[in-house]
């Protein structure tokens, strides 16, 4: 997508319907949907993702989309981009416990272990694994089609104030945007939830995260797995074929501590430590490209609004990542949002009031903060190792994967094929 030289622009103030600071996923997604309803909306962003160039490694930063999603970017007009770039489908997903004899050698047997097979409700897949930069680089160009939206990049913001009647951005070069609505779809670090006031209440995990792209032998995967440890779950992701070879992305949670040790490591060193912890069905390492790690923390404000502003996506919750849910909720968040705004809009309400934030905010606190509980309660069940505990859990894994309704009924859940889901997400139309 071509750049928007701010200092090229003349005049001095400008005025939208809407002002997104953040042009990430959640926040492109939003202007997409706003701006194909006819709402002007203008974009922030300090930067956006360079174009994918032919038959580069994978990149280190992927999520998995749901099925939910992916209508959400196809209704967007982001997905046929991505399509044309690169994504992984995952056909099958397990879920045990490892577990170990008296003298510490890992069990062999799964009987404790939970498999998800999209065949089981008919489905081609449970969803894709797709680097979050091929996500943006759909989004922008779905951006570059639409009139209604303008992408402001690279920008630096010198002020945003909350306190008027209507949003205002300054920029560094002295331009000033006027909105109805203020998004915050700017990260964890959000400057509009700091200039808005909107409180967060965070907990720190006692993990990090070590994420690592591998090259493997044994052709492209098409199931992905997560093995609860005491001290964190260890899970492989499948990711795609390039020029012939297969490549997997590998995530470890830890204690700080060790993540930092195994962060020091040579590759090599890195690898036989992988092969040596973890499970049996990681497939034969080749080669180690990338390493990262990110620490792990709740996040949640209490009020997802106030009159002119609101908060989507990781300004307003990030969430354990175990489960890969974090990038679906801010996708759901986008729609819902989307829907909420294009119908006030239609009713000639006024886009920041807080009758209509109020609507955004009912329709997403509650289910965020439930997957949120959901994943704090994995998270304790899992490291707590009281024998009786232990016992049942492994009991509860070994009939879940002998109860095959329940097993389908939450994979539905998950893909975002039951339940309440905003018009987006189902394919219907605004």
């Amino acid at each position: 997508m071509t750049k928007i030289n701010v200092s090229a622009q003349s005049a001095s103030e400008s005025h939208y319907d809407v002002l997104i600071v953040g042009g990430g996923m959640v926040g492109a997604a939003i202007a997409c949907g706003l701006g194909n309803q006819g709402i002007k909306v203008a974009v922030f962003d300090h930067t956006e993702p360079e174009p994918l160039p032919e038959n580069a490694l994978p990149e280190l930063r992927v999520s998995a989309l749901s099925s939910a999603s992916e209508e959400i970017l196809r209704q967007l007009g982001a997905w046929p981009h991505m399509t044309e770039m690169r994504m992984t489908p995952y056909r099958r997903m397990a879920v045990w416990e490892k577990l170990h004899t008296p003298w510490g050698k890992e069990l062999s047997s799964r009987s404790n272990r939970v498999m998800f097979d999209a065949r089981q409700i008919n489905q081609p897949q449970l969803g894709f694994i797709v680097e979050n930069r091929v996500t943006q680089l759909g989004l922008l160009e779905a951006i570059r089609s639409c009139p209604s939206i303008t992408f402001i990049s690279p920008v630096s913001i010198e002020r945003i104030d909350t306190s008027a009647n209507r949003p205002l951005v300054e920029l560094s070069d002295g331009r000033r945007f006027y909105g109805d609505l203020l998004v915050g779809a700017d990260g964890a670090n959000s400057r509009v939830r700091q200039a808005a006031g909107l409180a967060m209440e965070q907990r720190d995990y006692e993990q990090q995260c070590l994420v690592a792209t591998v090259e493997i032998e044994g052709g492209a995967q098409d199931i992905t797995w997560q093995a609860f440890t005491p001290t964190g779950p260890e899970a492989f992701l499948p990711l795609p074929d390039i020029d012939g070879r297969s490549y997997g992305s590998i995530v470890w949670y830890h204690q700080p501590e060790k993540v930092r040790q195994l962060l020091a490591l040579s590759n090599d060193a890195l690898i036989k430590e992988l092969v040596k912890t973890f499970p049996a069905e990681l497939p034969k390492i080749v080669q180690l490209h990338e390493r990262g790690a990110f620490p792990i923390a709740r996040r949640h404000v209490s009020q997802y609004y106030r009159p002119g502003v609101v908060l989507a996506g990781d300004a307003a919750h990030t969430i354990n990542p175990l489960a890969g849910q974090g990038v679906n909720l801010g996708f759901q968040d986008a729609a819902w949002l989307i829907e909420i705004l294009v119908d006030a809009c239609r009713q000639n309400e006024n886009l920041g009031s807080p009758q209509v934030l109020k609507r955004y905010e009912k329709a997403r606190q509650a289910d965020n903060a439930l997957m949120m509980n959901v994943m704090d309660g994995f998270y304790h069940t899992f490291s707590n190792q009281s024998g009786p505990l232990k016992l049942f859990r492994n009991a509860g894994l070994a009939l879940a994967g002998k109860m095959s309704p329940v097993v389908n009924q939450v994979m539905k859940y998950a893909m975002g094929l039951a339940g309440k889901q905003p018009k987006l997400a189902t394919g219907e139309k605004l």
